[in-house]
C-alpha cells in the first residue's frame, strides 16, 4: 500500500507544475503589480484590522469564513479582483448581487463594510474593497485551520459591475467537467487550480436548490446521480425534497463542516461529495481523480498548493495604478451618494 501510494504521489507531482508562492506578482494585463508589503507605509495595521474583524465575526458566526472566501471567489471570476460583487444597484449599475450564482446566497457584505469602516477611520482613501476581500480570504481560510500565505495587495476597485459575467463565468453545481475547466483556464486557471481551489467546499454549506438534480433527476430521465453514495443520498432527501426547501442548508463537507482541511477530497472518494460540480472531479477526469487522491492522503500537499492557488486566483486582471478607485463605502462607487 505503502509503495503504491509513493508511486501515485511521483506520478500526480510530475504531471503537476507547481508555481513559485508568489511574493510580488505580475497583475494579468494591468501594467502594474501587486506585492504584500504595499500598505506597509501607508496603512501598516490594515492587516491586522481584517483579521481582528474577521475573527470577532467567526466567534459570533461560524458560517461567516466560508462566505468570505466564496465572495472572493465570485469576484475574482467576473471582471478580475475589482470588488465588482460589492456593489448595488444605482443608476448605472445593475448589481451581480443579483445574479443566479450570488441571489439568495451570497453573504458576507455587511462585514466587507464594518471592516472598510475600520480602514477608512486608521487610514482613509487608502485600503481598496479588492484588497479587504483578498485578505479576509486568506483569514478566513486560517482562522478554520487552513494555510496562510502573503497576500499580494495593490487592487484598485471597480466603477461598474457585470451582471452577465456573474451569470457565465462563475462555475455552476450542476456544470460539466469539461465546462468547469474551461471556465478555469478562461481566467488562467489550471486544472491543479480547479482541483486545489475546490478544496474550499471543505468548510460552508448549500442549499437544496443547488444539488437537488442529482438526488431526483441527473440526466432528465427521472433517476437519481448514481455517482453519489445512496445512503447518503437518502439522507439527503429528508431535507431536500423533489419540490420546496428550497434554500435549507447543507454542510459541504459533513464530516468536518467548519474545519478547513482535507475531509473533503476522502467524501469525494467514497461518493459523498455533495455537489455534482465536487464529485465530477472524481468522476470525469483521469488526471483530477490523481489529484484527488493525493490531497485526500496528503494535506500538506493540499495546503501548499491551495495557498498558491488563492495567490494565483489573486492575480486575475486586477486595476492598478490610475485604473479604477479606492471605494470610500464598497457597496457604491465614489461619487454617488
Amino acid at each position: 500500500m505503502a509503495a503504491s501510494l509513493n508511486i501515485l504521489i511521483v506520478a500526480v507531482v510530475s504531471l503537476i507544475a507547481f508555481s513559485p508562492l508568489c511574493l510580488c506578482s505580475k497583475a494579468y494585463g494591468s501594467g502594474g503589480y501587486l506585492f504584500p508589503q504595499f500598505y506597509d507605509h501607508s496603512c501598516p495595521k490594515a492587516q491586522e484590522i481584517v483579521q481582528t474583524i474577521v475573527a470577532k465575526a467567526f466567534a459570533q458566526d461560524p458560517r461567516m469564513p466560508a462566505s468570505l472566501l466564496r465572495l472572493h471567489f465570485h469576484d475574482c471570476f467576473v471582471k478580475g479582483c475589482d470588488a465588482s460583487i460589492l456593489l448595488d444597484n444605482s443608476g448605472t449599475i445593475i448589481s451581480e448581487k443579483r445574479s443566479n450564482p450570488n441571489r439568495n446566497s451570497a453573504r458576507g457584505f455587511e462585514l466587507i463594510e464594518e471592516i472598510k469602516h475600520a480602514l477608512e477611520q486608521e487610514c482613509p482613501e487608502t485600503v481598496s474593497c479588492a484588497d479587504i476581500l483578498a485578505l479576509a480570504a486568506r483569514d478566513s481560510t486560517v482562522i478554520t485551520g487552513g494555510p496562510s500565505w502573503d497576500v499580494p495587495l495593490g487592487r484598485r476597485d471597480a466603477r461598474g459591475a457585470s451582471l452577465s459575467g456573474s451569470n457565465n463565468d462563475i462555475p455552476a453545481p450542476n456544470n460539466t467537467f469539461q465546462t468547469i475547466l474551461t471556465k478555469f483556464k478562461r481566467q488562467g486557471l489550471n486544472l491543479v487550480d480547479l482541483v486545489s481551489l475546490s478544496g474550499s467546499h471543505t468548510i460552508g454549506n448549500s442549499r437544496c436548490t443547488s444539488f437537488r438534480q442529482r438526488l431526483y433527476n441527473q440526466s432528465g430521465n427521472g433517476k437519481p446521480d448514481l455517482t453519489l453514495n445512496q445512503y447518503y443520498a437518502s439522507m439527503l432527501r429528508k431535507q431536500c425534497p423533489r419540490s420546496g426547501g428550497d434554500q435549507n442548508l447543507f454542510f459541504l463537507d459533513f464530516a468536518t463542516p467548519f474545519k478547513f482541511d482535507n475531509h473533503y477530497f476522502k467524501n469525494l472518494i467514497t461518493y459523498k461529495g455533495l455537489l455534482s460540480s465536487d464529485e465530477v472531479l472524481f468522476t470525469k477526469n483521469r488526471e483530477s481523480r490523481e489529484l484527488v487522491k493525493l490531497y485526500a492522503e496528503n494535506q500538506e500537499a493540499f495546503f501548499e498548493q491551495f495557498a498558491k492557488s488563492m495567490v494565483k486566483m489573486g492575480n486575475i486582471s486586477p486595476l492598478t495604478g490610475g485604473r479604477g478607485e479606492i471605494r470610500r463605502i464598497c457597496r457604491r462607487v465614489n461619487h454617488v451618494y
